[in-house]
């Protein structure tokens, strides 16, 4: 083999045991933001709030919904939300005509189609357009 070709690329490195550097700058982000709770609230108002701190840190820190990262997947959810949708109608080349329901009589029968008289040069013409697919 001539050249090694590299595998787990998208594997973070291990820094910490099995903790990578993304992880732990979440993790001590979570630290300073419930020493800040902590100095800020009462007891009680820190537990109650805390809860969802380390949740949400954690979740950004661990957590991998479709094999990206929290914090991808939010900003991706962010510009979904506030970017422009965009929706593309093109018009289609040919308008087919909507077949009309037959005329009735003036006592409620229908009426009989009325005869074409086609000649064979028109006939020959119109098996030419059949033939290739409407283009005249």
């Amino acid at each position: 083999m001539m050249f090694n070709v590299p595998q787990f690329i998208d594997v973070e490195d291990k820094i910490a045991g099995p903790l990578t550097w993304r992880q732990i700058l979440w993790m001590i982000g979570m630290g300073a933001t419930l020493l800040t709770f902590y100095n800020l609230f009462d007891s009680t108002l820190f537990f109650i709030i805390s809860v969802p701190t380390v949740l949400l840190f954690a979740a950004f820190a661990f957590y991998r919904p479709n094999g990206m990262s929290m914090t991808a997947f939010f900003l991706h959810a962010v510009f979904f939300f506030f970017r422009p949708k965009v929706s593309v109608w093109e018009r289609p080349a040919t308008v087919r005509r909507m077949p009309q329901a037959p005329k009735t009589s003036e006592n409620g029968t229908q009426a009989p189609p009325a005869a074409k008289d086609l000649s064979e040069d028109r006939l020959h013409e119109l098996a030419k357009i059949l033939d290739r697919h409407g283009r005249v």
